[in-house]
C-alpha cells in the first residue's frame, strides 16, 4: 500500500460526517438528532462562498470536513464530452404533487419536498429530497455552459445519495418555474411554506437520453459516492425569469473537476 492510497483512505473518512451538510433540511434532521452538521464546531459552521478566500479552490482549506473537496479524485461537476455509449438500470421517475416549500439558504433557491416523489436508479428507489439551481450551469456539455442547472437531490433507504440533473436554457417561459420563482425570498432565511400545490415533474424535459457517472455533492463537503444523472435535452425558460435567479445568485456555480479514471456513460 503507498502513500497515496492512504491520504486516499483518510480523506474518504471524511465523508460520512460531511453527509449532513448535503442540505438545511438534512442539516437540520441533523441537529434535532443532537448530531452537529458537517462543519459545524463549537464557533459554528464553516462559512463558504462561491468566490474570494472562502471560495472553491479554498473549500478543501476551510474545514477538516471540507478535505476531500480539494483531494478526491471523483468530484463533480465534469465536462460532459468523451462519454461510452451504455444500456444501464432503468430510470424510472414518479413525482407527485406537493406542496411548495421554499428556502433561500445564501447559497441557492431550494425546494423541499414532500415525501411521496420518487426515481427508481438501477433498480434501486431514491426518494426526493430536494431540488435547487444553479447560475450558470455547473456541468458543461462538450465545453457548453447553460444558464441555469437544476438538480434534483434523491436519497435511498440506505442512506445513498442520488441527483438528476436538467439544464435550462433561454426560450418560452417556463410554467413550472413560476411558482417557485414568485415564493422564492431575496433574503437569506428559513424555509417559507406557501400552501400552494406544483408538480416538479413540470421542470422536467420530454426527451429522456442521460448521462450517467459516479460523483460527488457540489457544494462543501463535497462528498463522494454519489450517482449523477444529467438529462441531455435542456429545458426552457424565458430571459426574464433567468434574470431572476441571477439577480440574486450571479454565479453560485462551481467550476468543472477532472473526470480522472471515471467512465462517463451515455444513455438513450
Amino acid at each position: 500500500m503507498n502513500n497515496g492510497t492512504i491520504e486516499r483512505r483518510s480523506v474518504l473518512g471524511f465523508m460520512a460526517a460531511g453527509m449532513a451538510a448535503l442540505c438545511p433540511l438534512c442539516a437540520n434532521l441533523a441537529r434535532a438528532n443532537g448530531t452537529p452538521a458537517a462543519g459545524e464546531h463549537a464557533a459554528g459552521p464553516a462559512h463558504w462562498a462561491y468566490e474570494g478566500a472562502t471560495g472553491p479552490e479554498h473549500w478543501g482549506e476551510l474545514s477538516a470536513d471540507f478535505k476531500v473537496c480539494n483531494l478526491g479524485l471523483e468530484q463533480t461537476p465534469v465536462d460532459l464530452k468523451g462519454a461510452v455509449r451504455a444500456v444501464v438500470g432503468r430510470l424510472d421517475i414518479s413525482f407527485q404533487p406537493m406542496k411548495l416549500r421554499v428556502v433561500n439558504n445564501g447559497h441557492t433557491i431550494q425546494v423541499n419536498c414532500d415525501a411521496g416523489s420518487a426515481s427508481e436508479i438501477g433498480g434501486t428507489r431514491f426518494e426526493l429530497v430536494q431540488f435547487h439551481f444553479h447560475h450558470p450551469s455547473e456541468h458543461l456539455l462538450a465545453g457548453k455552459a447553460f444558464d441555469l442547472e437544476c438538480h434534483f437531490v434523491h436519497r435511498s433507504a440506505a442512506g445513498d445519495l442520488a441527483v438528476i440533473g436538467v439544464f435550462i436554457r433561454p426560450g418560452a417561459s417556463n410554467s413550472g418555474l413560476e411558482p417557485v420563482w414568485a415564493a422564492m425570498p431575496r433574503e437569506q432565511g428559513p424555509e417559507r411554506a406557501t400552501g400552494m400545490v406544483f408538480d416538479p415533474s413540470d421542470l422536467l424535459p420530454k426527451e429522456r437520453g442521460y448521462f450517467r457517472y459516479a460523483g460527488s455533492l457540489t457544494t462543501p463537503p463535497c462528498s463522494e459516492g454519489i450517482t449523477w444523472t444529467i438529462f441531455k435535452e435542456p429545458v426552457e425558460a424565458s430571459p426574464e425569469q433567468i434574470r431572476q435567479f441571477a439577480s440574486l445568485f450571479p454565479v453560485n456555480a462551481r467550476s468543472v473537476q477532472s473526470i480522472h479514471r471515471r467512465f462517463l456513460l451515455d444513455v438513450e
